[in-house]
């Protein structure tokens, strides 16, 4: 029974997904509400199926006979469980305005979401490269078809063909990897290629390198650093607005637990070897992201443009890794904390625009702050956070990223992030003068616009959270799930329990 406590959450998920799928042949009986509603149920029983085994360190392989070892269910796995389904949720509560004023969304569309979220939640447990792939697949063409739902859309349709192409390009690549690493090992999974690599002279095994760089190309790829990201800005851009948080967040953090499992679980030994490499990458996705963001007109492609420069700074943890272990906690830290921003921003655009057909550039904002005092003041938050500024979780994110990389001696590539995140300030705080500081346009928002909805709450929710982890320990210690030494204590117990044997 322990063993299926386990696997409880996943099973909640898949069953959901195929429920909804079969629901969505009933187009005239259930609404776009309904379909919100059992989705979140649905997650909200998945997310108490999580917490049972919360915050304890454990790591098993269930029902070897079944599985073959091919997966790992541990406090890692939990703890991005959490990440994954409450991201989520988020984003249904969140999208609940955008969605129901959007025709063209019907019940397979929350069908697919929650496929994708199967996917993310099969490669936080992948313990093999094939499965790894699979799940990896599962979620990436839920995605894909997310981002063209609307076929009708020409900005969709483009969207989807670009990202559908490359990224069956880049898994190519991973395939062909998974090939060379079987031939110089023997094996795909990560366990027994972990036993090779500690057992043999790896200056006999050249086929082992070339095939996990190819794999770690397709890494490079899903979470768009360079030289990988020119497919962001017009994904992003073509995709409905919702699915974009969805991607620049929740997706993001799903790459990153499987990568992470595999360095940390089972490579660490020769992780130094691409040290070159994602030295090179760290620079010119900094730079790069840096002059995209800058240089763009539309807050939803300077936001997409901004999340390149966030992989660079994720990617600087990254690299911390392979000399400092601390590094890791920092790594999964800056993930929550740019989960909660990304999404809340992401989000809180969708929920503007979800009554409207404006395009959304800096004037759009323009007087937002005198006709939605609210709404501009969660998206100062946000931006606050994004761009690192003191009492905000995105502060606490960089601060640890950044002093984990000087320790381990990065000190160029920290400085670096840290003129990075100078400049960020400026395409943050332009967004920020728009609200405040210009007289209103009237087209943002409609003069009927109802702030009192769940997609108004669920923002705010995260706004409090992204101020809260910023400051949490100063003024809530008091109370312990609030209190951010918690939240690093729980995500040291999650890395810990990868080295349980």
């Amino acid at each position: 029974m322990s063993q299926f406590i386990h696997i409880l959450p996943v099973i909640t998920v898949l069953i959901a997904a195929v429920a909804l799928m079969f629901m969505s042949m009933y187009t005239d009986k259930f609404s776009v509400k309904t379909y919100i509603g059992v989705s979140s149920i649905v997650l909200v029983a998945a997310l108490i199926f999580v917490f049972i085994p919360f915050g304890e360190s454990f790591s098993i392989k269930p029902y070897n006979s079944v599985f073959n070892n091919v997966l790992i269910f541990d406090t890692f796995s939990n703890f991005f469980y959490v990440l994954l389904i409450g991201g989520t949720l988020l984003t249904l509560l969140i999208g609940e305005h955008y969605f129901q004023h959007r025709d063209y969304f019907k019940g397979e569309f929350f069908s697919i979401l929650l496929f994708a979220l199967f996917g993310m939640m099969i490669l936080a447990n992948a313990n093999e490269l094939v499965t790894a792939y699979v799940a990896l697949e599962i979620a990436s063409f839920s995605v894909y078809i997310m981002v063209g739902y609307n076929s009708e859309d020409s900005r969709r349709v483009e969207a989807i063909f670009k990202y559908l192409v490359l990224g069956s390009f880049i898994g190519a690549f991973y395939l062909l990897g998974v090939v060379l690493v079987y031939g110089a090992t023997q094996t795909t999974n990560l366990t027994e290629i972990s036993h090779f690599i500690s057992t043999t002279n790896l200056n006999d095994a050249p086929l082992l390198y070339i095939g996990l760089t190819l794999i770690l190309f397709t890494f490079l790829f899903k979470i768009s650093a360079f030289p990988f990201q020119q497919w962001v800005l017009d994904v992003y851009r073509g995709a409905p607005m919702i699915i974009t948080a969805f991607m620049a967040s929740t997706f993001k953090i799903a790459i990153f637990s499987f990568f992470l499992r595999a360095i940390l679980q089972d490579l660490q030994t020769i992780v130094n070897f691409w040290d070159s490499i994602i030295y090179v990458v760290i620079v010119l996705t900094l730079v790069f992201g840096t002059w995209l963001a800058v240089s763009q007109k539309l807050v939803k492609r300077m936001l997409a443009a901004s999340s390149i420069v966030h992989t660079g700074y994720l990617l600087l943890g990254f690299i911390a890794i392979g000399q400092n272990m601390d590094a890791a906690y920092s790594v999964v830290f800056y993930l929550i904390a740019y989960l909660l921003s990304a999404l809340g921003s992401f989000g809180l655009v969708s929920h503007i625009i979800s009554e409207t057909k404006v395009r959304v550039t800096y004037d759009d904002f323009k007087g937002l702050a005198h006709e939605r005092p609210f709404l501009a003041a969660m998206m100062t938050v946000f931006m606050f956070s994004l761009a690192g500024i003191p009492s905000t979780i995105g502060f606490m994110g960089k601060f640890y990223v950044f002093t984990e990389a000087i320790h381990a001696g990065y000190i160029a590539l920290a400085i670096l992030a840290i003129i990075a995140t100078f400049v960020s300030v400026y395409y943050y705080f332009k967004l920020i003068a728009m609200m405040y500081f210009y007289p209103t346009k009237g087209e943002c928002v409609s003069n009927d616009f109802n702030d009192k909805r769940v997609s108004t709450y669920a923002i705010a929710f995260l706004a409090i959270i992204t101020v809260v982890g910023g400051i949490g320990s100063a003024i809530v210690f008091f109370i312990p799930v609030l209190n951010i030494d918690t939240l690093i204590n729980l995500t040291q117990v999650s890395i810990q329990s990868l080295f349980i044997k």
